[in-house]
């Protein structure tokens, strides 16, 4: 395809790992904090690319997999209600609860439906105004805005019968989460593209100075990757720990103020919980008290439920980047995309499923050792 070619070319490719191969005299241990940059890597083939010393960790950067299981069994219960309609992407509904996922609520007669965008969600509630239309708006500062909008249009339509189950996350809180715990060995971030297009780069540098981390925004594409790699491994080499922008066609250092000032708006941060690593203060968005009416767990009142992480399922030192999937004794035998234990495996950025489509015959990497959560 015209303009995506061109960052697959492998001529280029190979000038980019050349320069790393010459630039490299120690081990680093770099981390993606996006689990689309995470596929792009093990498709591809990149992490096998690089020198021996360079290693890439996948980060806790899938918006799925992320999402806690309290609220996954929140969204179970508010999806089972009477004269409710659940909307959610496609990639939550086998995500599994506590005993059941939105696939099963849906074969027990609940009215769940995958959606492409929450206004779709907007647009069922305007034709259906005797059901109560929920939309499941889960991710990070990339899908936000969007359901800021929808909200937002909600208000200001009329249309009372709409909510969200909010479930939104922040990517600086995290990176400062995996660089206070005891058990890290992040040396530098490539950071989500996608997230600062819409936020920009300023809750960075703060973060690469208090750590003394390289932090180089990067895209999804082979080359963009690479370059993100290249840049950060000269840093790391040079001892420095700056902010820099490899993604520069998508991302501007003050993000998209539209979408910003959507966001200060709608919502407001406030403390949440990351499945499988605990709660990270100030690492999320709830709706603002002016649009409260709007939140579906406010709506709804659902409390009482009791959550239970399978013993097996190690998804959560996935998440830190302490282990990889193959790793984990349950992956690819207890553990597959038909009987997944956890989020990993069946997003379609979970680090999970892209080791189970392009890794799952490779024996595991190392040995590995338990791990207490960040939060």
């Amino acid at each position: 395809m015209k303009y995506l070619d061109e960052f697959q070319d492998p001529a280029l490719a190979r000038l980019l790992l050349d320069d790393i191969h010459r630039t490299v005299t120690r081990p680093w241990a770099l981390m993606e904090v996006c689990g689309g940059q995470t596929h792009s890597i093990i498709r591809h083939g990149i992490d096998q690319l690089l020198p021996d010393a360079v290693e890439l960790i996948h980060g806790p950067g899938c918006p799925v997999c992320v999402t806690p299981l309290e609220m996954i069994d929140k969204a179970l219960a508010v999806a089972a209600l009477p004269g409710v309609v659940f909307c959610s992407f496609g990639d939550m509904l086998r995500v599994p609860g506590t005993d059941r996922d939105l696939f099963r609520v849906k074969s027990a007669g609940g009215d769940v439906r995958v959606v492409y965008s929450p206004l779709d969600a907007l647009e069922i509630a305007r034709r259906h105004p005797d059901k109560q239309v929920v939309f499941f708006g889960i991710g990070f500062e990339t899908t936000a805005p969007a359901n800021a909008m929808t909200v937002h249009q909600a208000r200001r339509l009329g249309i009372r019968n709409f909510s969200l189950l909010v479930s939104h996350v922040r990517v600086p809180p995290a990176i400062e989460a995996i660089m206070r715990s005891p058990a890290c060995r992040v040396q530098a971030f490539l950071a989500a593209g996608h997230v600062c297009s819409v936020m920009g780069v300023d809750e960075y540098p703060e973060l690469a100075a208090r750590y003394r981390v390289p932090i180089v925004v990067t895209g999804f594409e082979p080359l963009d990757i690479l370059e993100g790699v290249r840049r950060t491994v000269r840093q790391l080499e040079r001892g420095e720990h700056r902010v820099e922008n490899a993604y520069p066609r998508a991302v501007r250092d003050r993000g998209n103020p539209t979408a910003l000032r959507m966001l200060a708006e709608v919502f407001e941060v406030t403390d949440r919980a990351w499945r499988g690593i605990g709660t990270i203060p100030d690492s999320g968005w709830r709706l603002t008290p002016a649009y409260r009416e709007y939140d579906a767990e406010h709506r709804f009142g659902v409390t009482g439920t009791t959550t239970r992480e399978p013993a097996a399922c190690r998804s959560g030192e996935v998440l830190q980047g302490l282990i990889k999937p193959r790793d984990c004794a349950a992956f690819g035998t207890t553990c597959t995309p038909r009987t997944p234990l956890g989020a990993t495996m069946v997003s379609s950025e979970g680090a999970c499923a892209a080791y189970y489509l392009y890794r799952r015959l490779e024996p595991p990497a190392h040995p590995t050792k338990e791990a207490a959560p960040l939060g």
